[in-house]
């Protein structure tokens, strides 16, 4: 077990947790690795809490998303992956340095069955990170409306999963989502570093959204701290493993060929990234 503060372990700390540290690997293994998670804990398997990296930068397209606003052509100039995520929202541009995302995954019977209780319950770890790294964030203190809503960062703000700067009152810093099965829930989510607006922005068909109102709307990590990305994700990683009292560990050879199955069949295949909306 971990080392860390006993007053950051949470309440499903009594359970048996790994923690994956961060890993970089394509956007469609990414999501494919989320769902393996799932399937080993509702099998009785260990839970897991991961951080992880995009390689190449990657948008992930929300689960309802229309791939009419994706600029096809810019993605495939600029070496961007595109996938599609099981949780709803708008497209997120996960860049390989500009990006941090972890994920969380337990079986169902285990968490709240309210989602907004779910929600309070398992982004405690990710505010915990940001008071460790000098920021001050917390839930968005009142909902805002949407500045462009095919991309999920400039969609309205909800107090319910939407991290903001300056106490909640600020800049969007991370936006966090739920897939819930009937055997376990999977929660995900991404927490801007460094924002680059016009990488983001280059992602979307017209978007019709300057660098500047991208950047009013988002605020990234290095902006606001002196801290550097290896140190924003060491504390991710803490907080996740003290949260969950998480040992190390590592996916098993037989977690990692499932999900390029998964990967294959599903996060890598035009039948599902590219499919419109209400398809499955």
């Amino acid at each position: 077990m971990t080392d860390g503060d006993a007053d950051s372990a949470g309440p499903l700390a009594d359970r048996d947790w790994r923690l994956v540290r961060e890993e970089a690997r394509p956007g469609p293994l990414n999501m494919a690795l989320d769902e393996v998670a799932a399937e080993t804990a509702a099998d009785g398997g260990p839970r897991t809490v991961r951080v992880y990296r995009w390689e190449p930068s990657c948008l992930s397209l929300g689960y309802n998303q229309d791939p009419e606003t994706v600029d096809w052509d810019r993605c495939a100039d600029a070496d961007v992956d595109v996938t599609r995520r099981q949780t709803g929202g708008g497209g997120i541009y996960h860049d390989r340095s500009g990006d941090v995302s972890y994920s969380i995954t337990a079986p169902a019977a285990e968490l709240p069955g309210s989602l907004m209780d779910a929600y309070r319950l398992l982004c405690e770890p990710v505010l915990d990170a940001f008071r460790r790294l000098g920021v001050d964030a917390d839930y968005a203190g009142e909902e805002r409306d949407a500045v462009y809503h095919p991309a999920c960062y400039l969609r309205g703000l909800h107090p319910a999963h939407d991290v903001l700067s300056a106490g909640g009152d600020g800049r969007k810093l991370s936006g966090n989502a739920q897939y819930r099965r009937e055997d376990a829930v999977i929660q995900h989510g991404s927490v801007t570093y460094e924002s680059k607006p016009g990488d983001h922005l280059a992602c979307f068909a017209d978007p019709g959204v300057t660098e500047d109102r991208f950047a009013e709307r988002v605020a990234g990590i290095a902006e606001l701290t002196d801290a550097t990305r290896r140190e924003a994700v060491t504390a991710f990683e803490d907080t996740l493993a003290e949260w969950a009292d998480a040992s190390p560990g590592e996916w098993t050879a037989e977690e990692l060929e499932r999900a390029e199955e998964i990967g294959d069949e599903k996060y890598r295949s035009d039948d599902w990234v590219r499919r419109v909306p209400g398809g499955r």
